[in-house]
């Protein structure tokens, strides 16, 4: 993918220098209104039109890597909190898993009678 790239980037190269090196003929005015009197400067075609590109195109690229950036910390952010959720998940003790064997669930005192045992019955005596 990287070739590709950087094919474009020499095929786009190559065009911009080509339409400066085509349009570099009789200079152009170019009058910028400041004030009362317009203020003038004398610019082959091609310059012009490569400066005033860039004035498009350089804020748009750094509006550009600029979300790229921020959605990039948002990710790792993500990423980051991701791995140390399941990190300490994985460290956490399960509670079943430390009881002891020994000590039995409930105390034999609370165990209800069950239906099957004999009963005595102390007051006929």
């Amino acid at each position: 993918m990287q070739i590709v790239r950087t094919i474009l980037w020499v095929l786009l190269a190559i065009f911009i220098v080509v339409f400066v090196m085509l349009n570099y003929g009789e200079p152009q005015r170019v009058r910028i209104w400041l004030s009362e009197d317009p203020v003038g400067f004398d610019w082959p075609v091609g310059i012009i039109a490569l400066v005033f590109w860039l004035l498009g195109v350089i804020p748009t690229w750094l509006y550009h890597r600029s979300v790229k950036w921020s959605l990039g910390r948002r990710i790792r952010s993500l990423e980051n909190s991701i791995k140390s959720n399941a990190l300490s998940q994985r460290h956490q003790p399960d509670a079943t898993v430390d009881k002891p064997a020994d000590i039995p669930a409930k105390p034999a005192e609370t165990l209800a009678p069950t239906p099957s045992s004999p009963q005595k019955d102390n007051t006929a005596e």
